[in-house]
């Protein structure tokens, strides 16, 4: 008799460290009836190779946030199953060899401050101290982590995997899953084939793909999107070393390497720039290597060989080539598949995977037992992942370069080099003819900024202002003195049609959808903690029709929170983001602009703010929405994607009469900062309450039925913890773009939520929540505020109104 149940709450699918953690977090929350099946042996597919080092800092809060508790967990396992871990803390030395990695280590360090982890920024004597074989030649900075450490990969989830079975949960091996059933788009059983050949099928209602470099194909199994592709990842082990004791890690990312001390021996890793990737993968593959590829990986040990002069005299025990698999953008994938319920994801770790599946094990269980994950994980979540993502092609091209990418400079605004192209505006051509410089978000190629004549259509990456800030400037003044165009099309636009539209929108959002056709309400979606899951407008464009706009990158997981969410009401969700090109005219100037190029009547008493109207332009039929991102008076036209093209030349040929410049997105981003306007994903998120954000005059006071009202009211009465503030920092050469220590009164309070330049203001501002419980607000005011800047304290003015027109008469003129 075959030793799989037939029936499981959930079922665990792959047994490396991110199924055994999923596996043994689920137990902890008291789900008994848990299956984790593995189709060879636990860890045989790369947990087993894994270095296994364990740092605490990464890009973002909360990704430190579970990275340290990775870290925390495995240093308790041990005592709690039995099975040693190997964990030890060891600490962590980071060295930077170029004035601009030293600039980034620095702000690393600041950063790292700002969340909690224990850092100092260390001299070569201290390097020495910490690590006396090391060559410090050429150094610039150095950064001390004490509290990192390093551990043994496979026991690390042996020991979860035994503390799933202590938990309750069944763990098999040998069990490949060979398919997925389901009925009305959820999920009801898996398909099995044992190592004798016997099959069978578990009925359960969840699935977690936790299948590592197999992710991705198992998805298409179900047809659930899970980009991520094998690459070859080198690293060598040394003879032992006579007296080598025990080492922190050293990470030296100009020369793409690592190393670590183990049991006597060295361990030298790499993250070249350009990786290999690897694959189709064989079917039996089980605890396997790659072929050597000793020409690829020699750049790496020379450099390594003058930096560690010992490894030169060391004798080459293992070279190691080993797949791990990577994802378009270098963060993993967690969360639930939008394309089937019951299905989730915990998968594509990027090579730092034992160090986040402890944390990320923890957040899905949380999230599976609550509905809600323990704190914003947008970072992460499958949903950012966009449908062509999974193309296989793209998927190698782009993961050629996401590996390298891990020890590169990690620039503001840096942007991809590999598998662009794909998503394109209809005005794209028209825009690149008129010296369009562009980004890519989401697949989608986006006009970031404009060269001037002459000027090479190129980032060139810096800490300081790149050169296209000279550029920005120059966009920024033509929005707030003249008129501006851009183009919008890549912003998400997904239809709600039917009878029951007006009562199911009212439950979603926060505002009130009771109101005429054609009025456009700024709103957001809420969780029921009141968090911020959404940040839209909405446009009712008839009785049983709205519109709504939201940013690219969070399309996907929009549609899926409405679907998610929609209980009986007779609504038809749709995507309509291809079917518009969006162009952006804004300024002082726009309406001058608009009146020559449409009978329109483009006055305030026949448009108002706030509104949408179909409008004639030039020879084509628009819908004009008088709305702004920028602060300045302006239109969003939604534009046919068929008529885009002449609607645009119309205006840039009329614009020449009223000062219009193009424009691009960054522009767009230093204009809103100083209106002090939120950024989803960075200002606002799933964690942060609607009305701490300072977006209570977004929520409705009228109904109490829509999702997160019980947390507005009760916040209401309880009164607020933090209070989104505006800073400016007084020096004007200092920039700001995210995770800045918010320094009050000489003490670290929080971090800058997202910074950028403000042209008109003259200089770097900044968001960031500061913790003010029962403060009043001229109480937060009359604090002295410094934001730190690389280490060094800069002082800041503060300030709850936008900076910039603070009663947005510019916008409503």
């Amino acid at each position: 008799m075959s030793k799989v149940p037939s029936h499981a709450r959930v079922v665990i699918v792959g047994g490396g460290v991110a199924g055994c953690s999923v596996a043994y977090h689920l137990t902890k929350m008291g789900w008994t009836d848990v299956v984790l099946l593995e189709r060879k042996r636990l860890t045989s597919g790369t947990t087993w190779h894994a270095a296994g080092l364990i740092a605490q800092l990464r890009a973002t809060k909360n990704m430190t946030r579970l990275s340290k508790y990775s870290q925390e967990l495995y240093g308790t396992l041990e005592a709690e199953t039995g099975v040693s871990t190997g964990f030890r803390r060891c600490g962590s030395i980071t060295m930077a060899l170029t004035e601009h990695r030293a600039e980034e280590i620095r702000r690393q360090a600041s950063m790292a401050r700002s969340f909690g982890v224990d850092v100092e920024e260390i001299d070569a004597a201290e390097v020495l101290r910490h690590y006396p074989h090391v060559n410090t030649d050429g150094m610039t900075a150095a950064v001390w982590l004490p509290l990192d450490g390093q551990g043994d990969p496979a026991n690390i989830a042996l020991s979860m995997a035994k503390g799933a079975r202590m938990g309750g949960a069944t763990v098999l091996e040998g069990v490949k899953v060979t398919g997925i059933e389901q009925a009305d788009g959820k999920l009801t059983a898996v398909n099995f084939q044992e190592e004798d050949g016997s099959e069978g099928r578990i009925a359960t209602d969840i699935v977690v793909n936790c299948a590592g470099m197999w992710a991705r194909d198992f998805g298409q199994m179900a047809g659930v999107n899970v980009p991520l592709q094998a690459c070859e990842h080198f690293y060598i082990v040394t003879e032992n070393i006579d007296g080598l004791k025990q080492l922190p890690v050293l990470r030296v990312p100009d020369e793409c390497a690592y190393y670590k001390e183990d049991a006597g021996k060295m361990l030298l890793g790499a993250f070249e720039p350009k990786a290999k990737p690897w694959g189709p993968i064989p079917e039996d593959f089980e605890f396997d290597q790659l072929p050597e590829d000793f020409d690829h990986f020699e750049p790496i040990l020379e450099a390594a060989c003058e930096r560690l002069p010992m490894l030169a005299e060391a004798g080459i025990h293992t070279f190691f080539n080993g797949p791990e698999s990577f994802t378009p953008d270098d963060a993993y994938h967690l969360g639930p598949a939008p394309e089937l319920e019951g299905y989730w994801v915990c998968a594509g770790f990027n090579s730092i995977g034992i160090q986040s599946a402890g944390g990320a094990g923890w957040a899905l269980a949380e999230w599976m037992e609550n509905g809600i994950p323990p704190f914003d994980i947008g970072d992460v979540d499958i949903r950012r992942m966009q449908p062509f993502q999974k193309n296989r092609r793209y998927l190698k091209e782009r993961a050629s370069e996401t590996l390298g990418l891990l020890y590169a400079d990690h620039y503001p605004n840096r942007q991809k080099a590999t598998a662009r192209g794909v998503r394109r505006s209809p005005l794209h051509e028209h825009l690149k003819a008129n010296g369009a410089v562009f980004g890519e978000l989401a697949g989608w190629e986006r006009a970031n900024w404009f060269a001037n004549e002459g000027q090479e259509r190129e980032y060139k990456y810096d800490w300081k202002g790149q050169n296209w800030f000279a550029n920005q400037a120059q966009e920024h003044d033509a929005v707030r003195n003249a008129v501006g165009m851009y183009d919008m099309s890549s912003f998400g636009k997904i239809r709600i049609d039917g009878p029951d539209a007006e009562a199911f929108l009212n439950r979603m959002a926060g505002g009130n959808m009771s109101v005429p056709v054609g009025k456009i309400v700024y709103t957001q979606f809420l969780n029921a903690r009141a968090g911020i899951e959404a940040d839209v407008t909405i446009t009712r464009l008839a009785q049983d029709s709205y519109f709504i706009v939201t940013p690219a990158a969070t399309l996907i997981r929009d549609m899926a929170w409405l679907k998610m969410n929609r209980r009986d009401e007779v609504v038809v969700i749709s995507d309509a983001t291809a079917s518009e090109a969006v162009i952006c005219v804004m300024g002082p100037n726009s309406r001058a602009l608009m009146q020559s190029v449409s009978p329109h009547d483009w006055s305030n008493e026949a448009f108002p703010f706030g509104v949408a109207q179909i409008v004639e332009i030039g020879l084509g039929i628009a819908r004009a929405h008088r709305v702004t991102y920028v602060g300045e008076l302006g239109w969003e036209l939604y534009v046919s994607a068929d008529q885009a093209a002449h609607v645009f030349e119309t205006l840039h040929e009329a614009g020449a009469d009223h000062g219009l410049r193009l424009c691009g997105l960054h522009m767009m981003d230093s204009a809103r900062i100083e209106k002090a306007f939120r950024h989803f994903g960075h200002d606002i998120t799933g964690e942060d309450h609607v009305l701490e954000a300072g977006l209570g005059f977004a929520v409705s006071k009228q109904k109490n039925d829509f999702i997160g009202a019980d947390a507005v009211a009760r916040k209401r009465d309880e009164g607020l913890q933090m209070r989104m503030v505006q800073f400016k920092l007084t020096d004007p050469e200092a920039m700001l773009f995210h995770a800045e220590p918010i320094v009050r009164n000489g003490e670290v309070v929080s971090y800058i939520t997202s910074g950028n330049y403000g042209h008109t203001l003259g200089g770097a501002i900044g968001l960031g929540y500061v913790p003010c419980p029962g403060e009043k607000p001229d109480e937060v005011l009359a604090s002295s505020y410094e934001i730190e800047v690389a280490g060094t304290r800069v002082a800041a003015e503060a300030s709850l109104r936008p900076m910039y027109d603070p009663k947005s008469e510019r916008a409503r003129a």
